[in-house]
């Protein structure tokens, strides 16, 4: 309860549901855009282009929502310090929103800057991607939503990156039975959030065992911001849950995690990705983590300077966020502005930063490259994208950058690419 109480305030990245003619500018242009310089229009004046985000800067989940919107920062801040702005003459300008982790909120922000902005560089969480899905569909715009969910890998208005939450799980699952300790007759259980999020983790669990040939020992579900885990511990304990698949956030992560080591229990819990806050590493649930968590996420360990891509973002870092501590969250806000400005390259290439022309451009694209940092996104059409399916597994260590220690990286289940993401 003390790892509880200190971390109270931390909070979620992705619970919740998951449930123009705009070349009109005084440009010379002509309506074909097939190379000249863009015509001015919503969110670009001829000179600057304009990005939104919405994103929690106060609030609970603002100590997700600040380090990710520094990553943007950093990045766009280099591109215009160092590459001149997108193709070297265009420099971005972020506008950002306060979300306060509210989808009502985050409608009302969107409406307020949307005919400001080019496209959206962020949308952070679940619950907000899910409000404002429909009326980005209307409006032709696009955004990058800052969460994992499978269901956004065919939304033609949303750009997503790496490996969705259920591939997590697949990948996470898989590599439990076969090289982290467990076998096919382990007793594997869940305990998820009861929404949407909590959903798309144990989307990916079942199949994961269905294709190992396991049955599921166990569920337990809890509401966001639980204040009290002893029935779902008990229960899973009761169960004799050898493993336990684990879709939180930070908050509930430290409830669930602090109970289970007050009871005694001795389970190994697998995380999917926002189940993690570098504050543990300083907080006295530490020393269970180390022994009983291990987190799935993607990519290399961080620091890892053999990564080409990592070198450029710690450099980048250094330089345009010095104060910064090393964060996951930066780590994302930095990789998802550097999708944006690869659809943004291609529009101003094709010489159209209407809504429409982000579109094209960004179905124009083959793959979105991530220098090692995330696995390659095969893009294209909403129906042709393919995204990542490796994994990488990390466990605690306080003695590392970000608490993470490479377990294993890029582990793929040989059945990952069997799993069809919906319509």
């Amino acid at each position: 309860m003390t790892v509880l109480t200190a971390l109270v305030l931390l909070a979620s990245a992705c619970g919740g549901g998951r449930d123009d003619d705009e070349g009109s500018g005084d440009d010379d242009g002509d309506s074909e855009q097939t190379g000249g310089d863009p015509a001015s229009g919503p969110g670009f004046d001829g000179e600057t282009i304009r990005l939104g985000v919405i994103t929690p800067t106060s609030g609970r989940v603002a100590v997700i929502g600040e380090p990710l919107t520094n990553g943007d920062k950093a990045y766009w801040d280099y591109v215009n310090e160092e590459l001149g702005g997108v193709a070297g003459k265009y420099p971005v300008e972020l506008v950002i929103e306060d979300s306060a982790y509210d989808p009502p909120t985050a409608v009302q922000k969107y409406n307020q800057i949307k005919d400001d902005v080019v496209m959206f560089n962020q949308l952070l969480g679940t619950p907000v991607v899910n409000a404002l899905l429909e009326q980005l569909a209307a409006d032709d715009i696009v955004a990058q939503p800052a969460t994992l969910d499978s269901f956004w890998v065919r939304e033609q208005n949303l750009l997503p990156i790496g490996a969705p939450y259920q591939i997590q799980a697949i990948n996470g699952l898989d590599w439990y039975v076969t090289e982290g300790g467990g076998s096919d007759a382990s007793k594997i259980c869940t305990l998820v959030q009861d929404d949407p999020y909590g959903e798309a983790g144990q989307e990916g669990v079942d199949f994961a065992l269905e294709q190992l040939g396991i049955e599921l020992t166990d569920s337990a579900s809890f509401p966001v911001g639980n204040p009290d885990f002893t029935t779902q511990i008990t229960q899973l304990q009761g169960s004799g849950c050898e493993a336990v698949w684990l879709t939180s956030t930070p908050t509930d992560t430290a409830g669930a995690l602090g109970k289970a080591a007050e009871l005694g229990y001795e389970a190994l819990w697998l995380g999917q990705s926002p189940s993690w806050i570098g504050a543990f590493v300083e907080s006295p649930l530490m020393p269970y983590l180390q022994e009983h968590f291990v987190w799935v996420s993607e990519g290399p360990e961080y620091g890892n300077e053999d990564i080409a891509g990592m070198s450029e973002l710690l450099r980048i870092q250094e330089t345009y966020a010095p104060d910064q501590v090393p964060d996951v969250y930066f780590n994302f806000g930095y990789l998802e502005s550097k999708a944006v400005h690869q659809v943004l390259e291609a529009a101003v290439e094709a010489g159209d930063l209407s809504r429409e022309g982000i579109i094209e451009a960004m179905n124009s694209i083959d793959e979105l490259d991530f220098e090692g940092l995330f696995g390659t996104y095969g893009w294209g059409a909403p129906e042709d994208r393919d995204p990542p399916r490796a994994s990488s597994i990390f466990k605690p260590n306080p003695d590392k950058a970000i608490g993470l220690e490479l377990v294993i990286e890029e582990h793929e289940a040989p059945f990952a690419a069997d799993f069809e993401f919906g319509e």
